[in-house]
């Protein structure tokens, strides 16, 4: 299994990036995908979550009104669309496939519940 992000680079506060992760090597419309991040010195962090098949989406507080989750099954594709950023933004942007397929619960948000990773990609918000 192999995600790959890409996307990231510096951005100047109130700037709109949109990040890519392309996946390979699952059956990836089968399991939740999410999106973390963590910034220096901090705990990675969830940010958006999207359902395997509904299109039912999960942010974290600092991402709602602002960063847009999106994904297409076509190509095992995930975005994430970020508006208004703030130099707070700034961090390694991971994507992550959950260790469950067809999960019906909530999507999750603790980083345990993700079996697969990308290497991630840097985000730095200039002010």
């Amino acid at each position: 299994v192999q995600l790959v992000e890409s996307g990231g680079g510096s951005v100047q506060a109130g700037g709109s990036p949109r990040l890519s992760c392309a996946g390979s090597g699952l059956v990836f419309s089968k399991y939740v995908m999410a999106w973390f991040r963590q910034a220096p010195g901090k705990e990675r962090e969830f940010v958006a979550g999207m359902s395997w098949s509904d299109g039912v989406t999960r942010y974290a507080d600092s991402a709602k009104g602002r960063f847009t989750i999106s994904r297409y099954h076509t190509n095992s594709t995930m975005y994430l669309q970020m508006n208004s950023l703030k130099p707070e933004d700034t961090a390694i942007y991971f994507c992550a496939v959950d260790r469950a397929a067809f999960r019906t619960n909530l999507i999750p948000t603790s980083r345990n519940e993700y079996s697969y990773w990308g290497q991630g990609t840097q985000v730095t918000v200039f002010s």
